[in-house]
């Protein structure tokens, strides 16, 4: 493991709480370096998200450990990453889920026939709404962890798919970057 590495697990994740093993196992064994712009590669483990272009961010390395030991992904888990561009989010996933597929973000707002039935969807970044689009991929039963904006807040949030309705129970504020294209839609109030 790089000294960077270790550092971001012993000074980031274990000082806010993330212990879990197989979060620290996996973080420490996927060089986040190698998912964003060579520009940037220097300041990959810092506690802050980092600029991937386009507005689109790799979040900070507390919030991806906070993610998955949420989720606790399991190898009898259908697992669907929705990318916010980085892929680094499904790497921390892939050995530890039975199946998983990714998509973009601009995938999981399409209306297009694809696979449904996932057990656990995983959202890398901040929504204000889910759209049904989404929330039609996940079983019955099955759970979500993603970031939520309440009132200009980013929090994180997990979910179950109860009765064909997905309810979002934000857990920790935390920073997020935010995935504009899951606002809401702007409404006049008096």
């Amino acid at each position: 493991m790089s000294l960077a590495r270790k550092a971001m697990i012993d000074s980031q994740l274990r000082t806010s709480g993330v212990n879990e093993p197989f979060v620290l196992a996996r973080m420490g064994s996927v060089a986040r370096e190698n998912f964003v712009p060579e520009g940037v590669r220097s300041i990959a483990y810092m506690d802050r998200a980092i600029p991937l272009g386009e507005g689109r961010f790799l979040a900070a390395p507390l919030v991806h450990g906070m993610m998955l030991a949420e989720a606790r992904p399991g190898l009898d888990d259908g697992v669907l990453v929705v990318e916010s561009g980085s892929s680094y989010l499904a790497e921390l996933v892939r050995p530890l889920a039975g199946k998983l597929e990714t998509m973009s973000v601009e995938e999981a707002l399409e209306n297009k026939r694809g696979r449904k039935g996932f057990s656990l969807v995983m959202i890398d970044g901040a929504i204000e709404q889910l759209p049904d689009t989404l929330a039609k991929r996940i079983e019955e039963g099955g759970r979500i962890v993603t970031g939520l904006v309440l009132r200009g807040v980013t929090r994180l949030a997990t979910g179950r798919k109860t009765g064909g309705n997905v309810a979002l129970q934000p857990l920790a504020e935390i920073g997020i970057p935010v995935l504009h294209s899951f606002d809401r839609p702007k409404e006049w109030s008096f």
